[in-house]
């Protein structure tokens, strides 16, 4: 499992797709005059501009209350659809990048676990109430207020720490999907909504490899731009998913 991660974020654009591609394969120096705030200039250190193995630094601020960083060096491995500035899988930490249309976003984070895939599947389908048991320092409690475990249409309450507070949510289990390993939870009550309009949350098993890989999916509209983007409550569940691996491999 070890420590790398990925972390996605969707954008519909209105703008030309081609040209954003174009953008920021051949001229990302002309970024800077387009988001100034944020972007102060993109150099070419070796290579030529738009070539694999040409050699890029960037400066940028990043974040309100975040000292500017400058020379962010980053050589180009390729040219996926995905730029290596925004998808981390070529293994390349570039920085916390971060794009925004409007107050909705998208955030993934993928776990390689080494335990049974089909029993992790298991577990949030029909026994999360199991959980606080494998993660107590994290789940404190898992209820049912609705409905009958593993159903969809059931409503589930669960008590958890967050940066060391106390903190309570209610999901109503809005799908399940027995084909691809999944299970979608909807954020009705709790700590969530007082900071999002709209909170989902997808856990997803891919247990047809070698290895087992679970994919965590949030996706949320803030209720405001000065709301941040849920990468603590990610980290919170990367770090169940880790207790939960850990105790069913001792099992």
């Amino acid at each position: 499992m070890g420590l790398t991660g990925k972390l996605v974020r969707q954008v519909e654009i209105k703008s030309d797709g081609d040209v954003f591609h174009e953008l920021f394969r051949d001229k990302p120096h002309h970024i800077s005059t387009m988001s100034p705030a944020n972007i102060h200039g993109v150099d070419l250190h070796e290579g030529d501009w738009g070539h694999v193995g040409s050699v890029i630094s960037w400066n940028y601020t990043r974040g309100i209350g975040f000292p500017p960083v400058h020379n962010l060096e980053w050589r180009v491995l390729s040219w996926p659809f995905y730029h290596p500035l925004f998808d981390n899988t070529l293994g390349l930490f570039v920085g916390r990048v971060i794009v925004e249309m409007g107050l909705t976003g998208k955030l993934v984070r993928q776990v390689e676990i080494k335990s049974d895939g089909d029993v992790f599947h298991e577990l949030f389908r029909d026994k999360p109430h199991h959980i606080s048991t494998m993660s107590p320092a994290n789940i404190h409690g898992v209820d049912l207020h609705e409905g009958d475990w593993g159903h969809v249409g059931s409503v589930i309450s669960w008590n958890y720490t967050r940066d060391g507070k106390k903190k309570v949510g209610k999901e109503v289990v809005e799908a399940i999907d027995e084909e691809n390993k999944s299970v979608t939870f909807r954020v009705i009550e709790g700590d969530l909504t007082e900071l999002y309009k709209a909170f989902k949350v997808t856990v997803h098993v891919d247990t047809k490899g070698e290895n087992n890989l679970v994919t965590w999916t949030f996706e949320y509209e803030k209720k405001s731009e000065n709301v941040e983007d849920p990468n603590a409550w990610m980290d919170l569940i990367i770090n169940v998913t880790k207790d939960i691996e850990t105790h069913h491999l001792k099992s």
